[in-house]
C-alpha cells in the first residue's frame, strides 16, 4: 500500500492530540463516553452526515494540524484509490473540502489509554479506534456515500452497488421474499433487539455455495477503501462469531417503492 513508510494512524492521532492547545481541546476533544445514556449511544459511536458540532477543521485547526488530519485520513485508507473514494475524488461531497468536515478525538490517545478519532462530514463518518475495545472493528458504524445516485457510474462506490446487485440477482423468488424488508436499517440501536428477536433478511446459511461466494465478494468490496489491518480485523471477528454463515442480508425498500433500488 502507498502508506507502507508512513506512521500508522494511531501515532498520527497522538501527534495531533499532543499539539492541541487547551482551547482547541475544548472544541475537538471529548471524553470517551461523552453523550452516553440509558438509551443513548456515546457520541463517538454514532453515524454523522455533517461535522459533529460547529468546530470544523478549517476553523478548529492550524494549517499544519489540518495537514496532519489529512495524513490521518490517508493512513486509514487502503491506498491512494481508497483515499480517492473516501474523499469522493477530493471533493468531500457536500462538504466541498477537508476544511468543511470535522475531526474529533474521544478519550486520550497517549500512554495506551482508550481513544477514538472520528472524521465526519457530508455522507461520511470514518474512524480510527486505536483498538481500544476488544473484538470491535473500527469502534463504531462506518458511513460513506456519494451524491450521484448509487446506480450511476459517476458514484465512486458504484462498484459496490454492482457487487450487491450480483447477490440480489442470484436470489430465487422465495429467497427474495425473505431478503426484502420495507423501511430503513437505522443505526446501531436495533442491533440489540435483533440479537434477541432475530436479524432481518435472509441468513447467509440459507444461500447456495455460489451465492455465498458472491457475498464474500461484497464483504471485500465494502471494506476495500480502508486499510488492510482494519479489513482483516473485521473478517477475523466474523470468523470468531461463526463465519459468514451467521451474517444476514436485508435489502431495504422504501414503503411504496416499485423498483429494485435498495438501501
Amino acid at each position: 500500500p502507498a502508506n507502507h513508510n508512513a506512521k500508522p494512524a494511531e501515532a498520527l492521532v497522538q501527534e495531533l492530540y499532543t499539539g492541541l492547545s487547551a482551547e482547541q481541546k475544548s472544541q475537538v476533544v471529548m471524553p470517551w463516553n461523552h453523550g452516553a445514556g440509558p438509551n443513548q449511544l456515546p457520541t463517538r459511536m454514532r453515524m454523522y452526515n455533517a461535522p459533529i458540532n460547529a468546530n470544523r477543521i478549517g476553523t478548529a485547526y492550524t494549517p499544519a494540524q489540518q495537514e496532519l488530519v489529512e495524513r490521518i485520513l490517508r493512513s486509514i485508507s487502503s491506498d491512494e484509490d481508497g483515499y480517492r473514494k473516501i474523499t469522493r475524488g477530493g471533493t468531500f461531497d457536500g462538504s466541498k473540502s477537508l476544511q468543511g468536515c470535522g475531526a474529533y478525538i474521544f478519550g486520550d490517545p497517549t500512554n495506551n489509554r482508550q481513544f477514538a478519532w472520528v472524521f465526519a462530514g457530508h455522507h461520511i463518518t470514518v474512524r480510527c479506534d486505536g483498538n481500544s475495545e476488544p473484538d470491535t472493528a473500527f469502534g463504531g458504524p462506518m458511513y460513506y456515500g456519494h451524491s450521484p445516485e448509487g446506480y450511476s457510474n459517476r458514484n465512486v462506490f458504484y462498484y459496490q452497488t454492482r457487487s450487491v446487485l450480483s447477490v440480489f440477482d442470484s436470489l430465487t423468488q422465495a429467497q427474495r421474499r425473505q431478503a426484502v424488508v420495507t423501511g430503513t436499517p437505522g443505526e446501531l440501536e436495533p442491533s440489540v433487539r435483533f440479537r434477541a428477536a432475530g436479524f432481518p433478511g435472509i441468513s447467509n446459511a440459507n444461500l447456495t455455495a455460489d451465492q455465498r461466494r458472491l457475498v464474500e465478494t461484497v464483504m471485500r468490496d465494502v471494506l476495500s477503501p480502508f486499510r488492510r489491518e482494519d479489513a482483516d480485523e473485521v473478517m477475523q471477528i466474523v470468523r470468531r462469531n461463526g463465519g459468514l454463515e451467521r451474517i444476514h442480508l436485508a435489502f431495504y425498500r422504501d414503503g411504496g417503492a416499485t423498483d429494485n433500488n435498495w438501501h
